[in-house]
């Protein structure tokens, strides 16, 4: 019963938590930040790898909200640092191999969850929060699918620009107030991402 009990507080703790960035080792933001750069400036004329890459972040980030739950249920695995670093590794291997299948449902499924994490990271994860944040990403992807070049640039130049946004933030932390720069930094960084990739990829 006492487990039973650690778990659900688990989850209701989840359900309000903000990531916090500072659990990650500082190479692996400077891996994601690398890979959210690559994204950005090149990530239509990469597409396949560019799909593999978006649907490894958003795993790894969301294995990374999962942790805590995992920790409570598995306390072996909370004092591991090995199983630490493993489980969004696995996460996002996990969700890219099912993203790289498929470039219709790997678009679609990249705007949608972009949307979920972003509104996750920022906004909180309650449940009111989240279905508004399911039906803005629902439609968002059918609109994507349907308009396959400029979405995959503008998917990839705000996927690789959200990377970048969480790695310099954890890599700088406490030099840059998160809750102010997040948006701003975002929008900045897939701006500068769609600029780039628009005149690259103009006769492509």
């Amino acid at each position: 019963m006492e487990n039973l009990s650690n778990v659900n507080q688990a989850i209701e703790d989840f359900k309000h938590m903000d990531m916090d960035l500072t659990r990650y080792e500082q190479w692996q933001m400077w891996a994601v930040g690398g890979a959210g750069l690559a994204l950005m400036l090149v990530g239509f004329k990469i597409k396949k790898a560019a799909f593999f890459i978006l649907w490894f972040i958003l795993g790894y980030v969301a294995s990374g909200y999962l942790l805590p739950v995992i920790n409570t249920a598995m306390p072996e695995v909370a004092n591991s640092t090995f199983w630490q670093g493993l489980i969004p590794l696995i996460g996002g291997l996990l969700l890219a191999l099912m993203g790289f299948m498929i470039e219709k449902i790997a678009l679609g499924g990249v705007v949608f969850g972009l949307t979920l994490m972003m509104t996750a990271q920022y906004f909180g994860t309650e449940m009111q929060t989240m279905l508004i944040a399911g039906v803005v990403g629902a439609v968002l992807a059918g609109v994507a699918v349907m308009m396959m070049k400029p979405a995959t640039i503008i998917a990839t130049s705000i996927g690789g620009g959200y990377a970048l946004t969480l790695a310099i933030l954890a890599i700088a932390s406490g030099s840059i107030d998160a809750e102010t720069a997040f948006w701003p930094m975002i929008i900045g960084f897939a701006t500068l991402g769609c600029i780039v990739q628009f005149i690259s990829c103009k006769h492509d």
